[in-house]
């Protein structure tokens, strides 16, 4: 089902412009990759649908999308062969105004697969990896740098995913 606003104020918008570049919504908030604006444009809802529809059938419902725009403009347009004047035409469908820097989709949990594939020592090694990862991601911590704490129950979760499989692992042996 398309994605529109349940309630609006005003029925009709105006155009509006997209200069500049987007102040929110430019940084990963949910997931661990995401997909990011490069251009300013108009994402229609039914546009925003297939691609949602395209990355759940690719990942074959093992993670999860979070779509981060939301088409809440609405866009006229007259019948075709209709003489100019008598006023604005009726709402023909929404859009989300995109500015450079929108991350538009996030996507998350792919990593319980890829985990669950390891053999012994690839999974030391990524063990070894993600420890180095969340030292890291402590030292980063303490100075500062980092906005989003959920990198860190994410890379935790990844670790106790490893250490579970190396378990296997061992009792299968």
């Amino acid at each position: 089902m398309l994605l529109a606003p349940s309630r609006y104020k005003y029925r009709k918008q105006h155009r509006g412009r997209m200069k500049g570049t987007a102040q929110r919504g430019s940084t990963l908030a949910f997931g661990e990759f995401g997909l990011q604006a490069l251009e300013p444009c108009w994402l229609e809802a039914r546009q925003i649908e297939a691609a949602r529809i395209a990355l759940t059938r690719f990942m074959k419902r093992g993670g999860k999308v979070w779509i981060r725009v939301f088409p809440d403009k609405p866009i006229t347009a007259k019948p075709a062969e209709t003489r100019m004047g008598s006023g604005k035409g009726a709402v023909d469908h929404y859009v989300a105004v995109v500015k450079p820097g929108r991350i538009i989709f996030e996507i998350g949990g792919e990593r319980r697969k890829q985990i669950q594939e390891f053999t012994y020592g690839e999974a030391q090694r990524e063990l070894k990896d993600l420890r180095m990862r969340l030292f890291n991601l402590r030292l980063q911590q303490q100075r500062g740098e980092i906005k989003n704490n959920r990198v860190f129950t994410q890379t935790r979760k990844d670790i106790a995913r490893v250490l579970h499989r190396l378990t296997q692992l061992e009792a299968e042996e």
